[in-house]
């Protein structure tokens, strides 16, 4: 059994922690943020100072964190990760972040004679919680086999996509796809209320046919119940499709479905609902049609 490092133990890191506890790992847990959650404590865990001391500890560090700069923060500030390093130790990061900001975070990290992994998840925290995440690893495959069997403890669909970066650049992808699908889904049932439909029998009806799809038949019940708790915040969704905006400008290449996605997003924000499940898109358009599907 492995000696890990975990840092960012919220919604998603906490379930995903337990997980590698579950299977008869030690855990490091860090408090320079606050102190670490009292049901991984009481199971075993051991709380540090910061990232440096379990980064001395362990074999394998994992970093879960929302976004570029925390990761950049909890591996190079001065009682970082990097500075508890030593040769053969690995690095996992599990946050979805900059593609190009992670291949200059794993050169640095790979330099130090430790080694990297881009580890982005998808499932949300019902993913993250029943151990089903899918998971995109960037790195080199000898690291990749070294710490599939963590992986394989938090996940189901395990992918070595390429080198470093790379495990978010499908991340990247993934988001955009998810995005546009919930996109669908919603004006699909503001249509279709909107003229008259029951929009729970239209789901039903589309859940049959070539339109079915997860996103319709989990979300769209969540748009049709109006269940919008997260799961997987707006503003974290907003995060994903910046960072695929951005990449998209570096590459000189255009994202026009994505672009709008991000602008229904921002409604949704302007009106108070950054920390609501993305599934709740269909509040921004319901608010720029002045109409709701759950008024029927």
């Amino acid at each position: 059994m492995a000696k890990i490092g975990f840092i960012g133990t919220g919604i998603m890191g906490s379930p995903m922690a337990s997980n590698l506890q579950k299977a008869g790992h030690s855990l490091f847990l860090s408090t320079h943020h606050g102190a670490a959650p009292a049901e991984l404590v009481a199971a075993g865990a051991v709380a540090l100072a910061n990232p440096k001391e379990v980064a001395q500890e362990a074999e394998f560090i994992i970093v879960m964190v929302p976004d570029t700069p925390q990761v950049d923060d909890v591996l190079f500030r001065e009682d970082g990760i990097a500075a508890g390093l030593s040769p053969n130790k690995v690095v996992i990061d599990m946050s979805s972040i900059s593609p190009t900001a992670t291949k200059a975070f794993a050169e640095k990290i790979n330099a130090k004679g430790a080694q990297y992994l881009d580890a982005p998840v998808s499932g949300g925290e019902v993913g993250a919680k029943a151990g089903t995440l899918s998971i995109m690893v960037g790195g080199d495959e000898k690291t990749f086999q070294r710490a599939l069997p963590l992986l394989q403890s938090m996940g189901k669909n395990i992918t070595l996509v390429g080198g470093n970066g790379d495990g978010q650049t499908a991340k990247v992808a993934n988001q955009i796809i998810v995005a546009l699908n919930i996109q669908a889904v919603a004006e699909a049932l503001v249509f279709a209320a909107k003229n008259g439909a029951d929009p729970a029998k239209v789901r039903e009806a589309l859940m049959g046919g070539f339109a079915s799809s997860k996103i319709l038949e989990v979300h769209g019940e969540r748009m049709i119940k109006g269940t919008f708790d997260p799961g997987f915040r707006i503003s974290l969704h907003q995060k994903d499709l910046n960072l695929a905006l951005a990449g998209a400008r570096e590459l000189g290449i255009n994202l026009p479905n994505t672009a709008n996605a991000q602008q229904v997003f921002s409604t949704c924000a302007a009106i108070g609902g950054s920390n609501w499940d993305h599934s709740a898109l269909i509040k921004g358009l319901e608010h720029m049609a002045n109409f709701s599907i759950r008024d029927k």
